[in-house]
């Protein structure tokens, strides 16, 4: 059931959610929490998609909020809100409200959120394109036990992930850290099954994946190594290779799907690891509304401090390695011209000594 209300209020939102529960002969809500998605009109669809194939896990209100630019000076100074209330199958197994914000109620939207959320319930706030710097202090953030962003969705990632280890806040979180959790359980239990010393790892992914550089430097962090990060055409994230003791320790996707798991001494095997739906990474995010430490942990290593420890960055050629080899053979060559300057001072020498003699 869909009910559109043109130029609305919150009160107006919520009696035609009553309504909506009753009109499909299911007034109790069963809800477990808020989930305000902060978007774009472009966005949108995929985002409430998502959400909705989500919701068969964790059944939840969905507050999409979407603002609209105005064209002219005069809208701009006329505020206006527009809602689309869903509840039954178009809706998920919960409810959902799509916002649409015009003018001045755009700077001031957490007060048309906040008498939609559900009574004692937690929240969790997601930004699939242009997430604030600072989620925590963003006004809509600020409702939001839980704040996710996806890095991924940023022009510059490296400048993007420094952001947020900068304003990191204990609820933060981020897709890009989600798609990688199965890349972590499996590299942590190949470890387990060796008792050798890692010297060194190299990750080979995309160039322009947060994913990659988040894996790098929870690797770099925990294993307190060398990481080499290295540019593959993907599809996303595609080896990880640990040098140990015992030799070599590969874990090595091509293709997107399929992944092969090679430790020295043992068969290769094949292991599932396909590349998840964005309805998978929210859900998975979902399952869990404590602050999440390892990616704290893992997000405040640092882009920079992976580059000075590894031994080749995306774009960019480590400095200390080159600079040294390049001036430390400078003198050789100026002592070949100083002895090739020397028999032309002594030919000269001779020729002026004949001279004289003459």
């Amino acid at each position: 059931m869909k009910i559109d209300l043109t130029d609305t209020t919150s009160s107006k939102i919520n009696k035609a959610l009553v309504q909506g529960r009753r009109s499909i002969g299911t007034p109790a809500v069963g809800m477990v929490l808020t989930l305000v998605i902060v978007t774009d009109e472009e966005n949108a669809y995929d985002a409430l998609r998502a959400a909705n194939e989500a919701s068969r896990e964790h059944p939840s209100r969905t507050l999409v909020v979407i603002k609209r630019v105005s064209r002219s000076p005069r809208d701009r100074t006329t505020s206006r809100l527009d809602a689309e209330v869903r509840v039954g199958v178009e809706a998920g197994t919960g409810e959902t409200v799509v916002l649409r914000l015009y003018g001045e109620v755009i700077n001031h939207a957490q007060s048309v959120v906040l008498p939609l959320l559900l009574p004692d319930a937690p929240v969790v706030a997601w930004w699939p394109v242009n997430a604030p710097l600072d989620p925590a202090k963003d006004p809509l953030g600020a409702l939001a036990q839980r704040r996710v962003t996806d890095t991924y969705a940023a022009e510059q990632p490296n400048d993007e992930l420094e952001a947020r280890a900068g304003a990191y806040t204990p609820g933060d979180t981020d897709l890009s850290w989600t798609r990688i959790t199965p890349w972590r359980s499996m590299l942590a239990a190949a470890l387990d099954q060796v008792t050798c010393k890692v010297n060194s790892v190299e990750v080979e992914g995309e160039e322009f994946n947060p994913s990659c550089e988040l894996l790098a430097m929870w690797l770099a962090g925990r294993l307190d190594v060398p990481v080499k990060r290295s540019v593959s055409s993907g599809p996303g994230l595609t080896a990880v290779r640990m040098q140990t003791d015992c030799g070599a320790i590969v874990l090595d996707r091509p293709d997107g799907s399929l992944a092969t798991l090679s430790i020295q001494g043992q068969p290769d095997r094949a292991v599932a690891l396909k590349r998840r739906e964005t309805s998978e990474l929210i859900a998975e995010e979902l399952r869990r509304l404590d602050p999440d430490d390892t990616y704290a942990a893992a997000l405040k290593f640092g882009v920079d401090r992976l580059g000075d420890r590894a031994t080749a960055t995306v774009g960019q050629e480590p400095a200390a390695d080159t600079a040294a080899p390049a001036t430390a053979p400078a003198p050789a060559p100026a002592k070949k011209a100083a002895a090739k300057k020397a028999p032309a001072k002594s030919a000269a020498k001779k020729s002026a000594s004949k001279a004289a003699a003459k």
